[in-house]
């Protein structure tokens, strides 16, 4: 019988090169990365809404997807139903808490909003849309969209609130049972 035996070859082992400033580099451009894309994530939405007067006073804005707020005017309250679009204008309301808390809370703010014949005013239209319950006169209005060129703000979503429904009710139904 025939032996046979097999010996590893020797690699030369090069002394102080390793793979640690590779790792750290790329390490340091994914740390870099990371904290932009947190960066940029956070100035973008840092507030959930903007205001009617932040929107028509900046004209970077024009064209941008947006959150905006305002207190609906129940007279301008359209609905087309063949098309499911709605019409209304929503009228400035402040973002300011404390204000909001000086005019006596929010479903006071969004009152005289509504009554304020110089607060400025912004026509929404919201396509396919099937019409809201909570839509109606003193409604608070959050809409995401972009205002067109002919400022009219164009809304691809529709979120209401309404305090004034549910704020007279809750102090009776609390004493009553």
């Amino acid at each position: 019988m025939v032996e046979a035996s097999w010996e590893k070859p020797q690699t030369a082992v090069k002394v102080g090169t390793t793979n640690r400033p590779k790792f750290a580099i790329a390490g340091l451009v994914m740390l870099g990365a990371m904290i932009f894309l947190i960066l940029s994530g956070t100035a973008s939405n840092g507030r959930y809404f903007i205001t009617i007067n932040d929107l028509l006073g900046r004209s970077d804005l024009a064209g941008k997807t947006v959150k905006v707020t305002g207190a609906v005017i129940g007279s301008s309250i359209k609905f087309d139903a063949d098309t499911k679009t709605i019409h209304f204008t929503m009228a400035h309301l402040t973002d300011n808490a404390a204000e909001l808390e000086k005019e006596g809370g929010l479903a006071k703010a969004l009152h005289e909003a509504v009554l304020d014949p110089d607060a400025k005013r912004l026509d929404v239209v919201v396509p396919n849309q099937a019409m809201p319950d909570l839509l109606k006169d003193e409604a608070q209005a959050i809409v995401t969209g972009k205002l067109r060129p002919d400022g009219v703000f164009q809304a691809d979503e529709l979120l209401l609130k309404c305090p004034s429904k549910y704020s007279a009710d809750v102090p009776q139904q609390a004493v009553s049972q």
